[in-house]
């Protein structure tokens, strides 16, 4: 049994395509019929005026007289087979008796014109001419019957139907090779995304059809952004445990020790475990600061205000205050996970050292997005400016850390192709200022 799949692209291709040409080819066939009927009318209209005025003309001109023009089989007027009804001083004559009486109430009307009359299946063609002969008013009536003629075009009417449909076979089954061919593509691109989850293939391949760019680099985008995070994801378990390996190595020393645990070692003891807490919020930190919904594109006004909030509640005795003017172009093509990482980096940061304030401002152009980070901390000497940054270096031990955040900001600037700039800060600590461009595509 045919299954039809009512949700597929295929479907709804021949779906529509089928319609939009069977509404094509009926319109023209009715039209073609409507067409065909009219040019018939008008053309045998025109000749039963024109026989109309020559009849008259004679009779003008006194070359014929009309009441034997149309009573006698012998007339003129009969090698055109045509039906003459007169009506002149008083008198109606007619070259059809039969139809006379049928005829007559067209004799009272005004106006000349080209009339239908039927009477069961006969349609007849009559052309209504008013005029005047030796002071005398009459109406002459040429009539024909369009019967044949129609009967004619009705033949040919339903020949062209017949033609029609055997085109509309013609051209749905085109359409179903059209469409199966186009949809080609993506069929490939399903088998390679077979081969992707697989492990046979790395990435999609870029020789799609211009609609499917956009999708391909998106998917392999994606894929980018999923594997450098799996790689931060490893490389932060690695520096975590690192960082935990040793001073759970001299607590598990300590414990396991015979030796009293007096005053001064109770202290180390609570001191390496307040380190291990330190670290612990540090990482749940930043886990926070990513938030959720990886490959969306970045709202600034949403994703900035969260983060102030989250910083709010982590550093309750620092006062953040954050502007913003993006205008109209709140989105940005900045994915919103990194630019959570971006932010949040430098917001963590400056909360860590800031003595009391901190002032994010993020101003957005038609062509860059451009964060500003002021703390009123201690800052950090002239020429340590240029270290900030490189990875696993620590200005200062006062606060739990590796010296990694810096080193991935650097990373995710410069997967934008975006730049980043350390000074004293107006506010005495130190300013953040990153640039990240916003035309054209991201970097890979």
């Amino acid at each position: 049994m045919l299954h039809i799949d009512r949700r597929s692209l295929r479907f709804r291709l021949l779906a529509w395509l089928g319609g939009v040409a069977l509404f094509v080819v009926m319109t023209t066939w009715l039209l073609h019929g409507i067409l065909l009927q009219n040019l018939a009318r008008d053309f045998l209209g025109e000749r039963l005026q024109r026989e109309a005025d020559h009849a008259v003309t004679q009779l003008e001109q006194g070359e014929a007289a009309m009441p034997a023009a149309l009573d006698s089989v012998s007339r003129g007027y009969q090698v055109f087979h045509h039906l003459y009804v007169l009506r002149l001083n008083g008198s109606v004559s007619a070259s059809n008796p039969q139809w006379q009486q049928q005829l007559a109430p067209l004799l009272e009307e005004n106006g000349d014109a080209l009339l239908d009359v039927k009477q069961g299946d006969q349609h007849l063609l009559v052309y209504r001419r008013h005029f005047e002969w030796q002071g005398s008013n009459g109406v002459l009536l040429v009539g024909e019957d369009f019967s044949q003629v129609e009967a004619g075009l009705a033949t040919l009417h339903w020949w062209v139907g017949g033609i029609a449909a055997g085109l509309l076979v013609m051209l749905i089954t085109l359409n179903m090779l059209a469409v199966n061919r186009s949809l080609t593509p993506l069929w490939q691109l399903r088998g390679q995304l077979a081969e992707l989850q697989a492990g046979e293939r790395e990435r999609l391949s870029l020789t799609a059809p211009a609609e499917l760019d956009a999708l391909v680099a998106q998917l392999n985008r994606f894929m980018d952004d999923i594997d450098l995070r799996l790689q931060r994801s490893r490389e932060s378990f690695a520096n975590l445990s690192h960082a935990l390996k040793t001073p759970l190595a001299a607590v598990t020393q300590v414990l396991r020790g015979n030796r009293p645990i007096d005053e001064n070692r109770r202290q180390k003891l609570l001191s390496r475990i307040e380190a291990i807490n330190a670290q612990l919020d540090a990482e749940l930190r930043r886990s926070r600061i990513a938030g959720p919904n990886a490959g969306r594109m970045a709202n600034v006004t949403r994703d900035s205000s969260r983060l102030i909030e989250m910083f709010r509640s982590l550093y309750p005795e620092r006062m953040f205050n954050f502007t913003h003017s993006a205008g109209e172009k709140d989105q940005v093509p900045i994915e919103a996970h990194d630019f959570s990482e971006i932010v949040g980096i430098v917001l963590d940061n400056a909360g860590k050292w800031a003595s009391r304030r901190v002032h994010c401002d993020i101003a957005v152009s038609a062509n860059t997005l451009t964060l500003t980070i002021d703390d009123d901390g201690l800052g950090v000497a002239e020429g340590d400016l240029s270290r900030l940054g490189e990875r696993g270096t620590r200005l200062d031990e006062r606060r739990p850390g590796y010296g990694l955040g810096l080193s991935i900001l650097a990373q995710l600037i410069g997967r934008y192709s975006g730049h980043s700039h350390f000074e004293r800060s107006p506010l005495g600590g130190l300013r953040v200022t990153i640039i990240l461009p916003l035309a054209g595509e991201m970097a890979n």
